[in-house]
Order: structure tokens, then C-alpha cells, then sequence
């Protein structure tokens, strides 16, 4: 969004109190459908900051599967649990536990790794494109699949990694 220095700046940081609030939620709060209700506060965020972005359809996209379908789904799973299930027999730490951390742990680093070790400024996502995109001959879905592939790439590609998980949560849940 064109909007003036002190408004944009203002909502960034109006959005990023959300998201801290709503990340703080996630983690603090003891009940669950509290918990899940702060992820969707979270996830209203995200979409904002892209609308902010001038990415519209990301977050159309973003509230839509995130807010609309999977933080849904959480909260009818955690409404479908009984409470005694999950609180019997709690280890506070188990093995397997202690391997989901060191792999989770393992891929942080080196994706951290590799972001700091990427020159950012180098890369040229393509000149193509954007001769593309000047014609006016284009159909909508191809502009969005072209929008897609070349400037939001990596908030596309982040988008269906989280999903990805979130659908790999919702099996494990299913499963038990």
C-alpha cells in the first residue's frame, strides 16, 4: 500500500504488537482453545502485514487456508479432545522428545546458516517476466501464476512449508 512514512509505520508496529501478543498467547496460555484463537490472531497478522506489502492475493491466500481451513481445524481437534487424555501419564521429557529437538535444532542452524550466507542483493529473479507483465494480453490467472513465480516466490514457498506441516499435525492428530 502507497500510504505516508508515519501511518505505514505506525501499522508495522500495530501488526507486530499483534503478532507478539498473539505468539506470546500461543505459548502461554494453559487452555488450548485459547492457545488456538491466539494462532489465528497471529495468522490475521500475517495476512495484514502482506496486504501491507502489496501482496493482496497472498493474503487473501494466507487468510483463506490459514485462518479459514487450518486454524479451524485446531480448534475442532482441541474441541474433540478430552481433557483427561492428554494430561495422564505426562513425561516431561521423553526420547523422542529429545530427537525432535536435536533435528528441529539441526535444521534451524543451518537454515540460518545458509540465510546469512546468501548474498541477498545478488539475486535477479528474472527480466522476463516483466516484459510479461507489461502486455496487456495476459489473463488474470496468469498474472497471478506470474505474480507467483517471480516476486512472491519466497512468501509462496514459506506458505507451503507451513501448510505442509500443519497438514502433517492434523494426521498425527487424526491418528490418535
Amino acid at each position: 500500500m502507497d500510504l505516508p512514512g508515519p501511518i505505514h509505520d505506525f501499522l508495522v508496529v500495530l501488526l507486530g504488537s499483534g503478532l507478539i501478543l498473539g505468539s506470546m498467547g500461543v505459548l502461554l496460555f494453559n487452555n488450548s482453545i485459547y492457545s488456538a484463537f491466539s494462532l489465528g490472531l497471529v495468522l490475521v497478522s500475517i495476512s495484514l502485514f502482506y496486504i501491507l506489502a502489496n501482496a493482496q492475493f497472498v493474503a487473501a491466500a494466507q487468510l483463506l487456508i490459514y485462518v479459514g481451513a487450518i486454524n479451524v481445524l485446531i480448534i475442532f481437534a482441541v474441541m474433540f479432545m478430552k481433557g483427561s487424555e492428554y494430561s495422564k501419564d505426562f513425561n516431561l521429557w521423553t526420547v523422542g522428545n529429545g530427537v525432535t529437538f536435536l533435528v528441529c535444532t539441526s535444521i534451524f542452524v543451518s537454515l540460518m546458516t545458509t540465510i546469512v550466507d546468501t548474498s541477498w542483493y545478488g539475486i535477479i529473479w528474472t527480466t522476463r517476466s516483466n516484459q510479461i507483465l507489461e502486455q496487456d494480453l495476459i489473463s488474470n490467472s496468469q498474472q497471478i501464476g506470474i505474480y507467483l513465480s517471480t516476486y512472491f516466490f519466497l512468501p509462496f514457498e514459506l506458505i507451503s512449508i507451513i501448510l505442509l506441516a500443519a497438514l502433517i499435525g492434523a494426521i498425527a492428530v487424526a491418528r490418535q
